[in-house]
């Protein structure tokens, strides 16, 4: 019991963001949102997924931002 609220926790502080970004990639990919309903602070790392499912061309004219 307290080991599983522990990694609850866990992949709350660590995994939300990239768990909620494969959610909506995978939502994009299934057809059921389109990148452009993809929360802007998501849209990162959700391109990120469709480029690495080859799918792409699904986030449109979308630019990742530049990394420093």
């Amino acid at each position: 019991m307290i080991k599983r609220f522990f990694v609850n926790i866990l992949i709350k502080i660590f995994g939300d963001d990239q768990m909620m970004a494969l959610f909506f990639a995978q939502r994009v990919i299934l057809g059921k949102n389109t990148f452009q309903e993809v929360p802007n602070s998501l849209k990162p790392g959700v391109y990120e997924h469709l480029v690495d499912s080859g799918v792409s061309y699904l986030a449109g004219d979308y630019q990742p931002p530049e990394a420093p």
